[in-house]
């Protein structure tokens, strides 16, 4: 499998942990005090950062390290806007079209050079 393949996929699963382990919280636990809050992120993040680790050491084999970044950023919003429609019930709006036309912006300008 390619590394930026096997990059893109890491990145994905790892961003689905790091939206639940930033975000779930406030649906799922507002009654709770942050601090409880905060040890179940961490929780959540562990599993982030056994994922992301990997697929950035794997990306950048092939990769710069701004070409990382902006698809790690592109597959944030991906994976956020699904979270916040679908879990959090968040209202779809035309700005999460217009923030996904400037990161198409933002992926050509950091890898038109590649």
């Amino acid at each position: 499998m390619p590394a930026s393949l096997q990059t893109l996929i890491l990145l994905t699963l790892s961003n689905v942990f790091m939206t639940f382990a930033w975000y779930a919280h406030l649906k799922d636990m507002n009654n709770q005090p942050w601090i409880v809050a905060a040890f179940a992120s961490w929780g959540i993040a562990a599993f982030e950062y056994l994922l992301q680790v990997p697929a950035n050491r794997i990306g950048f084999t092939v990769m710069s390290l701004p070409q990382l970044k902006i698809m790690q950023e592109v597959i944030a919003l991906s994976v956020f806007v699904p979270f916040a429609v679908l879990y959090m019930k968040v209202e779809l709006k035309w700005d999460f079209l217009w923030a996904a036309l400037c990161l198409v912006g933002a992926v050509y300008f950091m890898f038109r050079s590649a």
